[in-house]
């Protein structure tokens, strides 16, 4: 069978929800962090995976918050989840029987909850990244070991067929063995200037972009090519966004971006002018001061916008890897070299932005693109050429939903339970440690400017293995 044709049959058994593996039951859930991302499980425990998962129980640390997620629920299944403050987490795990802990709060606060679900019996599964410092990671991998409890870190960067399909190639040995990746990946201005606007903005709370949004694309390389990430050298900084960029540039930062006469200000997010961020970040602001909508022109950002980096893996593959957070379009482009020929995927999520679509914080890969035309138009291509042939393009089959219906697998996975899977997609501790390898030590060589080795910091990899 071809590579295209295996990716495609497996998408096609996976996105029936028909799962292998019975659970007697239901499996008792509570949600940690009411941000924006909880709402993918909260509607998948509510709708396709109800018989198999009950949603016991939400908790954040912003009450309001937390009330417009319960009321979400009451209106959409006449029930209402209780809820509890995150610091007695240990005690409402073991007085409610909880069997699995879902945390979706921020990176920095990820591995101090995880650690204690653990602890107190109950599984974890967690939005990437896994978490932002080495000294966490090994932490986590450590605890789990002791404990013998599961963490699963959700990659739906993987299950995404176009990606699927890459792997599918690869996997097939049509290019041979692998012996470099290119791999350049460009945020816009809506999505891009949205790390910029919120808690993301403080590397101390997300690692940077080279750990909450890079850790998906590093995942993507281990996976696709079945190594492991042994040498990182970065270069990069804060060139666009940010006071100091802007201020050469001649640019004045407002305060934030709700506030009036913001419509001229394609950078401004205006939370008044989308009803649910206005009931889930501006009507709660009083609870704990959180803005959602910061200027991303004004001082105090301490991530970098502008990545570079070369990765050696153990097989002897390298990867070069490059990221841009303020471009005119989005979306990413990777090349495998291999000894038999090379793999060439392009994706245009969206081919350009007028000013009057920015500042609105949308997943650009479902969001409508009027701006593609014959230049740049919104699509994707996996192209194979192998030497002395032509090169001929390999189908890619998308399913229905976010990502190409890829999110829709995901939580089959995470729901019913891995059936099996010739890709390997499930994503689980080591996986999460390995994506934030790269990052980590990302971060050590470019305030060091020295290549790091992932052997000379200790992430718990040893550990892990031992779950």
């Amino acid at each position: 069978m071809s590579a295209a044709a295996t990716a495609d049959s497996s998408t096609a058994e996976r996105s029936s929800g028909q799962q292998t593996q019975e659970q007697p039951g239901r499996t008792r859930y509570v949600i940690l962090g009411m941000g924006n991302r909880c709402e993918m499980y909260i509607n998948a425990i509510a709708g396709p995976h109800s018989e198999v998962a009950e949603l016991v129980a939400l908790a954040d640390t912003n009450p309001g918050r937390m009330q417009y997620y319960q009321d979400q629920v009451e209106a959409q299944q006449g029930r209402r989840p209780a809820s509890f403050a995150p610091e007695t987490l240990t005690d409402y795990i073991q007085a409610e029987g909880i069997d699995r802990v879902i945390i979706t709060t921020p990176d920095f606060t990820h591995a101090d909850y995880i650690v204690e679900a653990l602890t107190a019996g109950a599984d974890v599964v967690v939005e990437k990244p896994l978490t932002v410092s080495a000294e966490a990671s090994a932490r986590i991998a450590e605890t789990a070991r002791e404990t013998g409890r599961e963490v699963i870190v959700t990659f739906n960067y993987r299950y995404s067929p176009r990606n699927t399909a890459l792997k599918a190639a690869i996997q097939d040995g049509i290019i041979g063995e692998v012996t470099s990746v290119d791999f350049t990946w460009v945020l816009d201005t809506v999505h891009g200037a949205d790390y910029f606007r919120r808690w993301h903005r403080i590397k101390e709370n997300s690692g940077g972009l080279l750990i909450h949004k890079a850790s998906h694309h590093f995942d993507l390389v281990n996976w696709w090519i079945a190594d492991t990430p042994q040498r990182v050298y970065a270069s990069g900084g804060l060139k666009f966004y940010g006071a100091e960029s802007a201020s050469r540039r001649g640019i004045d930062a407002a305060e934030r971006g709700t506030r009036e006469g913001s419509e001229t200000d394609p950078f401004a997010l205006d939370l008044r002018s989308d009803e649910r961020l206005q009931a889930l970040y501006l009507n709660n602001e009083h609870h704990d001061g959180y803005r959602r909508d910061q200027d991303v022109f004004s001082a105090g950002i301490t991530i970098e916008d502008n990545l570079a980096l070369v990765v050696d893996y153990s097989r002897g593959a390298i990867l070069n890897y490059s990221l841009n957070a303020h471009s005119p379009w989005e979306g990413y482009r990777v090349a495998v070299n291999g000894t038999e020929g090379r793999l060439e995927l392009e994706v245009i999520e969206r081919a350009a932005l007028l000013p009057a679509a920015g500042g609105s914080p949308v997943d650009p890969s479902v969001s409508d693109d009027a701006q593609s035309n014959r230049l740049r138009a919104k699509g994707e291509r996996l192209l194979l050429q192998r030497h002395w042939e032509e090169a001929r393009e390999i189908e890619i089959v998308n399913g229905e939903g976010a990502h190409g219906g890829g999110d829709r697998l995901l939580l089959a996975d995470i729901f019913r339970g891995a059936g099996e899977d010739p890709y390997k997609r499930p994503a689980g501790l080591v996986d999460g440690i390995q994506a934030i390898a790269v990052g980590v030590c990302g971060n050590e060589s470019l305030a060091t400017g020295n290549a790091v080795k992932v052997a000379d910091l200790d992430l718990g990899l040893e550990a892990a293995a031992d779950v």
